[in-house]
């Protein structure tokens, strides 16, 4: 398994969006993706005891450890280039709090920002980044 592997909900497009932002500012391509349909994502929640019913949109697992939600988000922050990292700022908001307004927009986002009806198809040039 990949030491960085961010496992996302592969029909949002918010989500979607978000994986290209990172492709975008991941220049050292630090992180691998593959969408929670995917069955390496479902062997690797089996594998972590993940509940799929209660972590449907990010989780980022890094050098074996697992990072749901706003965490695994403040980590990948904190790998990207630029002013990102400073993002990490937010990890000082009580987790209680962060999660409470992470599950209200994942909650929301089909609603808000649509969903697709497959998972997304990485270009040539991004393939190497997408595990299947």
């Amino acid at each position: 398994m990949n030491s960085n592997l961010i496992l996302f909900d592969g029909l949002c497009n918010l989500c979607n969006f978000w994986v290209n932002f990172i492709i975008d500012h991941d220049d050292k391509k630090y992180f691998k993706f593959a969408s929670l349909q995917s069955d390496i994502a479902q062997r690797i929640l089996i594998q972590k005891k993940i509940d799929p019913l209660k972590v449907d949109s990010l989780i980022l697992v890094m050098n074996e450890k697992v990072f749901l939600k706003s965490s695994a988000a403040l980590q990948i922050a904190k790998n990207l280039n630029g002013f990102w990292k400073t993002l990490c700022i937010f990890s000082a908001i009580p987790s209680p709090l962060r999660e409470l307004i992470y599950d209200f927009i994942a909650k929301n986002r089909y609603n808000w920002f649509g969903k697709r009806e497959r998972c997304r198809v990485p270009s040539k040039d991004e393939k190497e980044r997408f595990l299947s």
